[in-house]
């Protein structure tokens, strides 16, 4: 699974070795309804090739018509939605209004340096200024989001956040997973199962998902948890779910859960407790009963409680 953001860097790499130029077009601010968040990117070329989306197709075509033909040659500021006539005419919803970055993108070192943070999966932040047209970036933590200031204390600047996609450890590849699984690549999550039981795993068919047939935890030493990672165990097998779990506690993993009732919930807190020394704060950043109290009956309902309870604690809502 790639994120959007590797997408549109892909584009803007391929686009200048073809020797095509290039605007990168980021959403700054909102206000109102907003089909895409703050945040969001789209590269046009001067072929009118464009990679990712600022407003899932309202403004696109606007954007296209100026862009292909005349790209920016230096940062500027793109208004959509200033009045009723302009939201009615670009079918922006709800009264939305966009503030857009519009800059030329040319240094395909930048574009490389970019890609390769994404595949390391370390988050920077990239700030543009637009007085000076200069571009610094910085290492910067998962709680970091993107700003636009136009004050005297800091300028006009666009400071935008580049990181890899989340991904999800699913512990079991049984039929929860298979749905949880599905569902979690819609919102470009990289997964990856890990089951060690031939019973399980050998029947497995989701394409974009990596399969680990190890323990959990060496399946998770070797793929690594990072602050950007959400780790669900869904076995109901103790052995294999607490091994996940020692090690995602130990971990920055932002969202840690399991399969179970509240009776079985607590014993796991007690054992994790009592043999291995996790004090109450680390426990409590166990999810458990895993998922959000919806009613969950089905495979489907307590994959879409799960992955919805994923959603609140990754937006922090």
């Amino acid at each position: 699974m790639h994120s959007t953001q590797l997408e549109v860097l892909n584009g803007i790499r391929s686009s200048l070795l073809n020797g095509f130029k290039v605007t990168l077009v980021s959403v700054a601010q909102t206000w109102g309804a907003s089909p895409r968040p703050v945040g969001a990117l789209l590269a046009i070329n001067s072929n009118a090739q464009i990679f990712g989306s600022v407003s899932g197709g309202c403004v696109e075509d606007d954007l296209i018509h100026k862009l292909s033909e005349n790209p920016v040659t230096s940062p500027r500021i793109q208004l959509y939605g200033e009045t009723d006539a302009e939201r009615q005419r670009f079918g922006l919803p709800c009264g939305g209004t966009m503030k857009l970055i519009l800059e030329p993108i040319t240094n395909l070192e930048e574009v490389e340096e970019l890609i390769g943070v994404i595949h390391n999966r370390t988050i920077v932040s990239r700030t543009l200024n637009l007085d000076t047209a200069t571009v610094t970036t910085a290492t910067v933590n998962n709680q970091a989001t993107p700003q636009f200031f136009d004050d005297a204390e800091h300028g006009t600047k666009w400071i935008n956040i580049f990181g890899p996609c989340h991904q999800l450890i699913v512990i079991g590849a049984g039929q929860t997973s298979e749905y949880l699984a599905n569902m979690a690549l819609a919102l470009e999550y990289k997964i990856h199962i890990i089951d060690p039981r031939p019973e399980y795993h050998q029947h497995w068919s989701i394409e974009d998902v990596q399969v680990h047939t190890q323990y959990p935890d060496d399946a998770i030493a070797k793929i690594g948890i990072d602050q950007r990672t959400a780790v669900v165990a869904l076995t109901h097998d103790l052995k294999l779910d607490d091994l996940a779990l020692i090690a995602a506690l130990n971990s920055k993993a932002f969202y840690i859960g399991a399969l179970g009732s509240n009776k079985t919930t607590a014993n796991r807190k007690q054992r994790l407790q009592e043999h291995f020394g996790f004090n109450e704060a680390t426990l409590n950043k166990l999810h458990g009963p895993v998922g959000l109290p919806i009613g969950s009956k089905t495979p489907p309902e307590i994959a879409l409680s799960v992955l919805a309870e994923i959603t609140a604690v990754k937006n922090s809502l």
